[in-house]
């Protein structure tokens, strides 16, 4: 069996590491932490999607989005524009798909919101539960989704990321 080479590389950020993984052209994941904190559940990730990957540190690979992540942080991106593919189920990618098309840059939706925008009004659980299983951290904004009352709730990593990056953003706006 043939291996499948996945390249990784971390970066510093105002929210700490990332992880930038791709497949030498298109962004599979990233994620908050380091290769060595993720690296158990990389490996459940790809039993589950990609057989016989094996993991290389090749920041070359994952420049142009580093770029571009090092410029939404400095507030010179409102979006990102490099190759991505995500990998979950039709659900997943279904409220993946409608919160990157729907939410805009320093807007905020509910999950009740989100559920009902894909025909589930009463999703709102499994709206979070898939926001939660997010491959693209910041590309596929889960951190613009807030509870039906306006709080910041069910950020998987962590309230006060979700705080910065939402601050960030409508700081941001206002320079516009």
């Amino acid at each position: 069996m043939e291996q499948t080479t996945l390249y990784f590389a971390d970066i510093d950020t105002p929210v700490g590491p990332m992880l930038i993984i791709n497949d030498g052209n298109t962004v599979l994941r990233i994620d908050y932490g380091t290769f060595e904190e993720l690296e158990l559940q990389l490996q459940n990730w790809t039993e589950r999607y990609i057989e016989n990957a094996v993991f290389l540190h090749y920041p070359e690979t994952c420049h142009e989005v580093i770029e571009q992540l090092n410029e939404y942080f400095s507030g010179e991106r409102l979006a990102f524009s490099f190759e991505w593919k995500v990998y979950g189920t039709p659900f997943q990618k279904q409220v993946w798909e409608t919160l990157t098309k729907e939410v805009a840059y320093g807007q905020t939706l509910s999950y009740q919101d989100i559920a009902k925008m894909i025909g589930r009004p009463q999703g709102s659980r499994a709206v979070g539960r898939a926001l939660n299983k997010n491959p693209l951290s910041i590309v596929i904004p889960c951190h613009r989704v807030v509870g039906k009352n306006g709080k910041l709730v069910g950020y998987d990593s962590g309230v006060e990321r979700k705080r910065y990056l939402l601050q960030h953003e409508q700081k941001m706006l206002k320079k516009i």
